[in-house]
Formats: C-alpha cells, structure tokens, sequence
C-alpha cells in the first residue's frame, strides 16, 4: 500500500472537516503523530498473516 505523508494543510483540512479545534501552533506536532502512526500502520499492512488463525481459534485447555 503506497501512500505519502500527509501535510499540516492535509491535517488542517481533516480537522475542521471532523469539527475538531485545532490551533495552528498545534499543527506541525499532530502532523508528525498522524505520520509517525502511519509508518507504524504500513509495517503491520505489509506482514503476511495469511495462515494465521484468528484469536478466537485458540485453544488455551
């Protein structure tokens, strides 16, 4: 799954489309979690998880 960063005007633009305040000052430092979580999020898309059995399956007995 190929995607970029987004950008304080992209974090600006989602915050006031979800009605969330968000001071400009604030901006760069939630830029910068959104990103950092995304990283995190494409790491765990890209392991393959193909045969492994959900939670549920498990048989602790």
């Amino acid at each position: 799954m190929a995607t970029t960063d987004l950008a304080p005007a992209d974090i600006a633009r989602l915050a006031e489309r979800a009605g969330l305040p968000l001071p400009p000052d604030r901006l760069p430092a939630v830029t910068a979690t959104v990103n950092a979580v995304h990283d995190v999020l494409r790491t765990l898309d890209g392991l393959a998880l193909g045969d492994t059995a959900p939670a549920s399956a498990f048989d602790a007995g």
